[in-house]
This record gives structure tokens, C-alpha cells and sequence, in this order.
């Protein structure tokens, strides 16, 4: 963990220096990490040059989604069993990039609320997604990945109407473990809420990528 934080902190200054923020995206499988990357990919590539990093423990089906919907090159990391992406790895995948013609970089971790909250990858903030069909306690249940995340993103609310599922609850939850989070609400299938995400996206841009802002309460 020591070698880790070491290179995590290696991958912050390399970023920081070149003034690209870099995304960690966390979440539960089936929560819409890729749809939402792939759409905001189509709908803000011509404004932000953007790469992903995809970690997946088994194939790169996921890489091979988002990468049709961008230039830029899109790194695959099969963990091959392991349950989270760790610095190592993120600092393999940056060496394919040309930070130069990047603005943006984010990082699709594996699947899971157990095991990324524990690994830094030098990214500028932990984002996680929580879809509307999972529950509301899910920060209760996985409170350490939401005390290590900056925002969440409330995934999947075209279906509100049909799920039992309270989002003031839901919220308090998450504000409960930690009390600083910033919410974005989105459908990245419908697009409802994107671009109040996709306005976050610019404000990031050629700024301080230590400072992070944007997100409604």
C-alpha cells in the first residue's frame, strides 16, 4: 500500500503539472459507469479531448464500448482477477497517452464499493455512481467509498416512476457518511440531468485540477 500511495502521489503530480483532472469513477456492476461515459463522450468530445481507463477483472468489453465513441485512445486493464485498479496499473496506462492532447481523463474502475475505496490512483476525486434501482442505504451499507468520494452521481432516474425508491433519503444517506458530498442527478440513457454533469465537466477544464467544484448539494 506504501508502493501504492507512492506512485498514486507520482500519477497527482505528473496531472497536476500538466493541468489535467483525472476522474475516478466507482460504483456497484450494472450501476451505468460505461452508458454514462459513452454518452458523455458523444455529446462533449468536440469541446473536451477526453481519455478513459478502463479496469475490468475479465475482458475489455467495456473499452471496446466507450472507444467507438472517441478519438482518443481508450486503455484497457484486465485485472485478471483483482477487484480494483491501483496505481501501478493507471501508471502503465498513462504512458500510452499523449497528455499533451488531453484535457481530461477518467478512469472506469472495476466494478465494486469494497475494494477501490481503499486504492488512491492519484486521481483529482472519487466519483461514485449509485443507480436508483440499488437501494437507498447503499451509502450506509459501503460507507467507506462514500467518505472518500467527492461527488455521487444518482444514475438511472428515468425510472423513478417504477422503482420504490426515495431520493431524499437516498441523499440523506450519503450525506451521512459524508456530509461534504456534491449530487448530480442523470439518466445517461435519456440524458435528463447530463448537462448540469457535462457543465461540472467544463468548469474542470483549465483550471486547478486540485479544485473541484460544481455539483448541486
Amino acid at each position: 500500500m506504501e508502493r501504492n500511495d507512492a506512485l498514486a502521489r507520482d500519477v497527482r503530480a505528473r496531472l497536476t503539472g500538466s493541468g489535467i483532472p483525472m476522474f475516478n469513477l466507482v460504483s456497484s456492476p450494472g450501476s451505468g459507469k460505461t452508458l454514462l461515459l459513452e454518452r458523455t463522450l458523444e455529446d462533449l468530445g468536440d469541446e473536451i479531448r477526453m481519455a478513459v481507463i478502463t479496469g475490468d477483472v475479465q475482458t475489455q468489453n467495456d473499452a471496446d464500448r466507450i472507444a467507438r465513441c472517441t478519438p482518443h485512445l481508450v486503455q484497457a486493464v484486465v485485472t485478471g482477477g483483482a477487484c480494483h485498479l491501483d496505481a501501478k496499473q493507471v501508471t502503465a496506462a498513462l504512458e500510452a497517452l499523449e497528455l499533451s492532447g488531453i484535457d481530461l481523463i477518467f478512469v472506469e474502475n472495476v466494478g465494486n464499493l469494497v475494494c477501490p475505496a481503499s486504492w488512491d490512483l492519484g486521481e483529482t476525486a472519487k466519483i461514485v455512481l449509485f443507480s436508483v434501482t440499488e437501494g437507498e442505504d447503499k451509502p450506509l451499507k459501503y460507507p467507506k467509498m462514500f467518505q472518500q468520494a467527492r461527488y455521487v452521481v444518482l444514475n438511472k432516474t428515468d425510472l423513478l416512476p417504477y422503482v420504490p425508491f426515495d431520493v431524499v433519503r437516498a441523499k440523506a444517506c450519503a450525506l451521512e457518511a459524508n456530509p461534504e458530498l456534491g449530487f448530480f442527478m442523470t439518466s445517461a440513457l435519456t440524458g435528463e440531468g447530463m448537462e448540469e454533469w457535462y457543465d461540472f465537466l467544463r468548469s474542470q477544464v483549465g483550471r486547478d485540477v486540485g479544485v473541484t467544484e460544481g455539483a448541486v448539494g
